[in-house]
């Protein structure tokens, strides 16, 4: 029997990953366990309240942290390691084509599901208009699933067994941009990675809780960088990132969205750009601004 785990990395969002655990207690197939990897009590406050069934793992604030510590948790218990956001809502069914997606194919390493909705583009999405959409979706007679280079992190499976020596890499520090691609990228040598409507999901985009704009800002150059030189993302996609980051910031920095500092995250944009005429871009810098 395939075992499949469930890890959710938080901080700062004890109400939003109560709900999401409550919800998933709800999937018509059942994880073989989910944890939790938090940084203190404070962040799975009323959490065991909810579901007592639920392992709390503490350390190191740090999504890569986290997600690492998740990992190593459940080595030798599970087959299959589902990690959605903590702010992620999937259709009840998620599991359950999860399990059949990855036992119809051995050679599959990774996948991500199809996002109904994103709140991560414009106004966060609440939780109740979440689990509608969710509920709403109606896979179509035929499944549609297409190779890719990397996976989305608010949902995205991997296959332990593919994973032997894989590490989130921590030099990618708070939120941690761009880690879901540099760790998929490199599982793609090991096995294929598709993404797929057979698993679909709603990621919420709740603000709050994150990193500083100025921080993120800083990151959305200088990680794409750092990967570049350590050969674990494709050209094209880091140079499209850094891009469209810069320009979307700068444009909207006039009239910013509420809640998101793009003038912060515009600044950071340019002190990373300064670091990289300098040569001394540092993705752990961020830790300092």
């Amino acid at each position: 029997m395939t075992r499949i785990f469930v890890a959710i990395a938080t901080i700062g969002r004890p109400e939003t990953v109560a709900r999401v655990v409550e919800w998933l207690g709800w999937q018509s197939r059942p994880a073989d366990g989910i944890v939790v990897s938090a940084v203190s009590d404070k962040d799975v406050e009323g959490l065991e309240r909810i579901a007592p069934q639920i392992e709390t793992i503490f350390g190191q604030a740090g999504l890569c942290r986290q997600r690492n510590r998740a990992l190593a948790h459940v080595a030798g218990r599970a087959d299959i390691l589902v990690f959605f956001d903590d702010d992620f809502v999937p259709h009840r069914d998620y599991l359950r084509a999860i399990e059949t997606r990855f036992d119809s194919d051995p050679d599959l390493a990774g996948a991500t599901g199809m996002l109904i909705a994103d709140g991560i583009h414009g106004e966060a999405i609440t939780f109740g208009e979440a689990v509608r959409l969710a509920e709403g979706y109606a896979a179509g007679a035929e499944c549609r699933e297409r190779p890719i280079e990397a996976l989305y992190g608010c949902n995205m499976t991997v296959r332990l067994s593919a994973c032997g020596g894989m590490e989130f890499d921590e030099r990618l520090p708070l939120y941690g941009w761009l880690e879901d691609i540099d760790f998929t990228h490199r599982l793609a040598k090991r096995g294929k990675l598709v993404k797929s409507d057979a698993f679909v999901g709603v990621h919420m985009g709740v603000k709050g809780g994150r990193t500083s704009g100025r921080r993120l800002g800083y990151s959305q150059i200088a990680n794409p960088v750092y990967l570049l030189r350590k050969g674990s993302i494709p050209r094209h996609l880091a140079y499209r990132l850094m891009r469209q980051n810069l320009l979307s910031n700068l444009v909207r920095s006039i009239r910013p969205e509420p809640r998101i500092d793009r003038v912060g995250r515009l600044k950071g944009n340019l002190l990373a750009l300064m670091d990289v005429a300098r040569s001394r871009i540092d993705p752990e810098k961020v830790m300092k601004l």
